[in-house]
């Protein structure tokens, strides 16, 4: 597959900068180590050979010169053409959008027929161009670092989640992920950070050291359900199974095996693990009947994550790979649930009945009926969250939110994952249900509209007025038209004014 990379170096730099200066000097002075990511891992787009290998044959950067001169040596020695695009006005605008254009173009007619355009910039100008590009049946990978518009994302064929970039390709260590770079939070709803991550391997670890024999990896993941809060069923801390878990943990001396279900030993202690593949002891319409009898049960629809933690204490070993789906949400995919639906946006999805819990345009999901008396106010800030992916949470759930991330800030420094974690506990302590997903989109809201934690504007008043900003800003890159009642509608939901 012959592939042309156009970096727009300026914006995927300042948008890093913005979650963490040390990814962000990671991504200029390392580029080696993620085009190698992105040659020999990255997914290859929809629609191609499945034995598809990526060959960039082009390689450009796009850099501000008198801004960034000094990573240019890092580029050159990784292989790029570098395209100096100094600031041509005042306010520092460059030209780079219009050079990167008008070479995409150039080798769209190219003899070499280039079968894929990656492009690494949030900037939504180039909306048109991978439209073009689809017309010539050209396939799109597109890297955005922030809150990339929802026509630009929907023109890309694939798009890199910014946080696997951020852990995969750059490379983040736990260390880094406590200090402030957040796991994929639009995959993943639950990310629970390195300080739960770090308690998983202790816990592992200490569980192997004590055990006569390997330990098969659905005891492990058993127990570490069971004794850690902060891991649910249905995200495993922000990386979809227990597998993902453990392939991102330090296990060092102890080795791990996934044939026939996994098991982790101590290679010093233990002989090297023969096994055969197990199954769940339940057939899977026994599971499904569950499902369906719990959703029959709740008079509101049931989140995922619940119906997750409700399987695995039922059922021993199912934790570990899903019944051999991998993932919670393939494994009741692959069940006959009807007439259960579910639905995926936001939260970590929920699963509900549609003859029964009906909620007003046809939005099911838990918490809508706290928005009686106020179905004008709902139906606007549910147009909102469908455009932008704004969180649809109650006003006062935003009130509670803010004064969590207030008193928090009051007593602990700005650590984007850390913070994102501390918060979330807040908000359930204090009975508000308000998912990490949530928090985590919240707080880079205000990082991008430029706020600057810890500088004494981290008042409950401040931070709700900066995001019903930010708020507004999402709204007009999606062309929604903020009238007079619009905007008092963003304030009184975001803002409570």
């Amino acid at each position: 597959m012959k592939s042309a990379l156009f970096v727009d170096f300026d914006n995927v730099y300042s948008g890093l900068r913005k979650l963490d200066p040390a990814i962000a000097d990671r991504f200029a002075r390392q580029p080696m180590a993620w085009m190698d990511w992105v040659v020999n891992t990255l997914a290859v787009p929809d629609h191609m050979p499945a034995d598809a290998r990526r060959r960039v044959l082009v390689r450009r950067c796009y850099l501000n010169p008198q801004a960034y001169q000094r990573f240019r040596p890092s580029f050159n020695l990784a292989g790029f053409e570098i395209i100096d695009c100094p600031a041509l006005t005042g306010e520092g605008k460059t030209s780079t959008d219009i050079h990167m254009v008008l070479d995409i173009i150039d080798l769209l007619q190219h003899e070499a027929h280039y079968d894929e355009f990656i492009v690494f910039s949030a900037d939504a100008d180039f909306t048109p161009v991978l439209r073009k590009l689809r017309r010539w049946d050209r396939r799109t990978t597109v890297l955005a670092i922030g809150f990339p518009s929802a026509a630009y994302r929907a023109s890309a064929d694939l798009l890199i989640d910014q946080d696997a970039f951020v852990r995969e390709a750059l490379g983040a260590s736990e260390e880094d992920l406590g200090a402030g770079i957040s796991m994929p939070a639009e995959a993943h709803p639950e990310s629970n950070g390195a300080e739960t991550l770090a308690a998983a391997a202790r816990l592992i670890r200490q569980t192997v050291e004590e055990s006569a024999y390997p330990v098969p990896a659905a005891k492990l993941a058993a127990l570490v359900l069971s004794r850690l809060d902060g891991v649910d069923a249905a995200s495993w801390s922000g990386l979809g199974n227990f597998r993902g878990m453990v392939e991102v943990m330090n296990l060092s001396p102890l080795k791990v095996s996934w044939e026939g279900g996994g098991v982790i030993y101590d290679p010093a202690r233990h002989e090297a693990p023969v096994v055969q593949r197990g199954k769940v002891d339940a057939e899977p319409e026994e599971m499904a009947e569950l499902i369906k009898a719990t959703v029959a049960q709740s008079a509101q629809p049931v989140p995922c994550a619940r119906l997750a933690s409700l399987l695995t204490s039922r059922y021993d070993g199912l934790a570990a790979d899903w019944n051999g789906k991998g993932v919670f949400r393939k494994f009741v995919e692959s069940l006959d649930l009807s007439p259960v639906t579910f639905n995926w946006r936001g939260s970590g999805g929920y699963a509900y009945d549609p003859a029964r819990h009906a909620t007003e345009g046809g939005e099911n999901r838990p918490g809508t009926t706290a928005w009686q008396g106020e179905e004008e106010l709902f139906g606007i800030a549910r147009q909102i969250h469908e455009v932008t992916g704004v969180p649809l949470l109650h006003p006062a759930d935003y009130r509670a939110l803010f004064e969590a991330i207030a008193a928090d800030l009051a007593e602990e420094s700005f650590e984007l994952n850390d913070t994102g974690k501390r918060v979330r506990d807040r908000c359930r302590d204090a009975g508000h249900h308000i998912s990490r997903a949530d928090v985590t989109f919240v707080l880079r809201g205000l990082l991008f509209r430029g706020h600057v934690f810890g500088q004494g504007e981290d008042d409950v008043a401040s931070l709700s007025r900066k995001l019903a900003d930010n708020v507004r800003s999402l709204c007009l890159r999606e062309q929604m038209m903020i009238d007079w009642a619009t905007d008092g509608a963003i304030r009184k939901w975001i803002a409570g004014q």
